[in-house]
């Protein structure tokens, strides 16, 4: 879906700064360089491994967790917010991406550490409304201000995974060009997701 394809895109760490041009979602023109760094892949297939295009809301929520992850699938705000303070202690707050459906190319404006801790939750395409929630350990996130060529503006929520070890390494070899458990990797997270995190730990701090 378009709201999601923010998920598509990976990128190193190092090159999240200030006027950093990045590429969101699968590419129109052919022609255009890799430099994109976008895969076809869903988010949960290149970081646990594939997953199959079809598939129900057990298999989904029964799945044992990755390595490293604490997952759990939540039918209401309230069991969400219960895994988050069970993870996070009860002083947390959700923060969330603003990213704008009609622009695929943005420049970084700042960036802005938010925390190493964080419960993310994704919202799962079902007839009910359901979160797949997790807590994955060795990341940071970031709150990104974006904008585009015409001045609309952005903010892009964005997890960069330290760990990367249980990444899918067909993906980060075609994307990135490089192997599991050797670089940090990061990507943006779409509208539809939340992140939960420490309030004590939202006092931003930028990089120039």
């Amino acid at each position: 879906m378009e709201e999601e394809k923010q998920y598509w895109t990976l990128f190193f760490e190092h090159e999240l700064h200030p006027r950093k041009m990045m590429h969101l979602g699968l590419q129109r023109n052919s022609n255009t360089k890799p430099s994109s760094r976008t895969t076809s892949q869903p988010f949960g297939a290149w970081l646990h491994g594939k997953v199959t295009e079809k598939y129900n809301l057990n298999e989904v929520c029964g799945k044992a967790a990755a390595k490293g992850e604490d997952k759990f699938c939540a039918a209401s705000l309230e069991s969400m917010m219960g895994f988050a303070i069970s993870k996070l202690g009860k002083n947390v707050k959700v923060i969330s991406s603003s990213f704008d459906k009609n622009h695929d190319e943005y420049s970084v404006e700042e960036v802005k550490k938010v925390g190493e801790k964080a419960v993310m939750c994704h919202r799962l395409n079902f007839e009910k409304v359901v979160f797949y929630c997790h807590q994955i350990n060795a990341t940071t996130t970031y709150m990104v201000p974006l904008v585009a060529s015409d001045g609309t503006k952005a903010e892009a929520l964005t997890i960069c995974h330290h760990d990367t070890r249980g990444m899918d390494p067909i993906v980060l070899y075609e994307v990135l060009k490089v192997k599991p458990g050797t670089v940090p990797v990061c990507h943006f997270v779409g509208n539809k997701a939340l992140a939960w995190v420490p309030i004590l730990a939202t006092k931003e701090s930028c990089f120039a």
